[in-house]
């Protein structure tokens, strides 16, 4: 029995040590191994006590990796995705909204360049843009070359 709970904590250190995991995300992963005897919630509160499991680490990982790359629709999607709070997602991601049209921009730049010439392409473009998490408002300034300011 004791075997099992190291197994289980073990598994657990194992997917922190690959990237960071909120409390949900190893909740979801490891309940498939608990076995009879196990509590898996036991050691879940021992790893956030000892500081293995931190939603703002989660937050700010997921953030580092893809500010670059999603909107600010996507960030939200993926941070309640790995069981982060609401009220942290909201706190993350507002600095981001003055920069979501330069992120945006630029993203649209290194993938194609130049602006659409014909419907097709456009719609193309705007998908593109769009399904990485950027608003429609911001998809059609980037597209448009307008600023606004």
């Amino acid at each position: 029995m004791v075997f099992n709970a190291l197994s289980l904590k073990g598994r657990a250190l194992r997917l922190l040590g690959q990237r960071e995991h909120s409390r949900a995300e190893l909740e979801r992963k490891l309940a498939p191994h608990v076995q009879e005897g196990e509590d898996l919630d036991a050691v879940l509160r021992e790893l956030e006590a000892k500081g293995f499991i931190d939603a703002a680490r989660v937050v700010d990982s997921v953030l580092h990796q893809n500010t670059a790359r999603w909107g600010t629709g996507r960030l939200r999607q993926a941070l309640r995705a790995k069981g982060i709070d609401p009220e942290a997602v909201q706190a993350a991601l507002a600095p981001l909204q003055d920069s979501e049209l330069d992120r945006a921009r630029a993203l649209w730049l290194r993938k194609f360049g130049t602006p659409p010439t014909e419907a097709k392409e456009r719609a193309r473009q705007m998908r593109f843009l769009a399904a990485r998490g950027f608003s429609g408002e911001v998809v059609r300034r980037v597209l448009q070359g307008t600023d606004g300011d």
